[in-house]
């Protein structure tokens, strides 16, 4: 069937201000239901978890929904899901437990800095996959000079959050696993854009943000549980020594992870259908990523029509996300140069750090970057082709 787009888009209130929200791969509106089950939290009253109150029992009524709701949605186990305020946070903590002097560690040039950084400063010897500048692909059969008898962590993303290339993840995984190491995968940007299947893909460790996928600020690392078991973080002399609690340093923030329950049923529900919420994830993510493909090859076919705008990267597998520059014009002023006419894009390394560093953006500004997700329609597109088209 259709993607019900219009069904879609009335459920976001934020997208009655008319605007095109073309900057997703910095973050995604929110549905109403999202919205309500924020509130519904704090209006219900919550305590902190563990207590004999029913205040308390709410929270961890709603820390065991949102893990097993994350866990639906990435392939995973519920108790293998690591909750915390963000990706980079969580990467932070799991890199310095995972890895320090002695090992060696794999990282990308593709990545976004939360999963290059994070592993270069653990003391840990880095080596580095580099990127064809021109395609913007990361090429594969690299990785077997790269991965040795000391590699503990390969680091790699499932899609650019600039470019869109997606990695072939299982051939760098089986790399990975053949000499011991282990795949930590930034998920963040690849979620939001078609159905996902962590054990498909080889990924050890799989790192989320629910922001990305309309749910609220709120991160998520996946792993199996058995494996979680083995890895001894730094914590608290009293908080919990159990996995994943063991991971997961202060309080949670309890409503908001009410929200990113919600954002997983939001996105289930998307296409009507029956079966578990993992099935309806997988068909209503197939068809939410059919449609931004549609979307996206009508906003490249438009832009490369235009001399004055070059597009970089051209990877074969990607999601519907454009990283271009407009001769004449700073990224910053097509940026907002578009905000005045009602389409929201980004401009800049977008963290990207050494992939506009190694595409020769970096240090000019980086570029524009127009991102589609599941609410977006034609008419977005056609209006930042327009404004594009205004700047020749």
């Amino acid at each position: 069937m259709p993607f019900p787009l219009e069904s879609v888009r009335s459920s976001y209130p934020a997208l009655s201000d008319g605007f095109a929200y073309l900057d997703g791969a910095a973050g995604t509106q929110t549905p109403d239901s999202v919205i309500d089950a924020v509130s519904a939290a704090y209006r219900a009253g919550l305590g902190n978890v563990g207590g004999a109150f029913p205040a308390s029992h709410r929270a961890d009524e709603i820390v065991a929904a949102c893990r097993a709701a994350v866990a639906d949605l990435v392939g995973g186990h519920p108790d293998g899901v690591v909750l915390g305020p963000n990706m980079t946070t969580l990467t932070y903590r799991l890199a310095r437990a995972l890895t320090g002097p002695g090992d060696e560690v794999v990282v990308s040039r593709l990545d976004h800095d939360a999963n290059v950084r994070p592993w270069t400063q653990t003391g840990a010897a880095v080596r580095w996959a580099e990127v064809d500048p021109v395609t913007g692909e990361l090429p594969v059969d690299q990785y077997a000079g790269l991965i040795g008898e000391r590699t503990k962590v390969v680091a790699v993303t499932a899609a650019s959050n600039i470019l869109g290339t997606r990695p072939d993840l299982p051939a760098i995984a089986e790399l990975a696993h053949r000499a011991g190491a282990l795949l930590y995968v930034d998920g963040v940007h690849a979620t939001p854009h078609g159905p996902v299947d962590m054990r498909a893909l080889g990924a050890d460790f799989y790192a989320t943000s629910a922001y990305k996928w309309s749910g609220p600020h709120m991160g998520a690392v996946v792993a199996d549980p058995v494996l979680l078991e083995t890895v001894r973080p730094a914590k608290l002399r009293p908080s919990p020594d159990t996995v994943p609690e063991r991971f997961e340093t202060g309080t949670s923030a309890f409503a908001d992870l009410a929200g990113v329950t919600a954002a997983v049923d939001h996105l289930a529900a998307m296409v009507p259908g029956s079966g578990t919420r993992r099935e309806r994830l997988l068909a209503s993510m197939a068809a939410a990523e059919e449609h931004e493909l549609e979307l996206f090859a009508t906003m490249i076919a438009g832009l490369e029509t235009m001399p004055h705008v070059t597009l970089h990267g051209k990877p074969a597998r990607r999601t519907a996300t454009a990283y271009f520059t407009v001769a004449g014009h700073t990224p910053r002023q097509v940026a907002e140069h578009l905000a005045g006419l009602g389409v929201n894009v980004w401009n800049g390394h977008n963290y990207a750090w050494e992939l506009t560093g190694a595409l020769g953006l970096r240090d000019s500004g980086g570029a524009v970057r127009a991102g589609l997700v599941h609410y977006n329609d034609h008419s977005d597109v056609t209006r930042l082709l327009e404004g594009v088209a205004r700047l020749s």
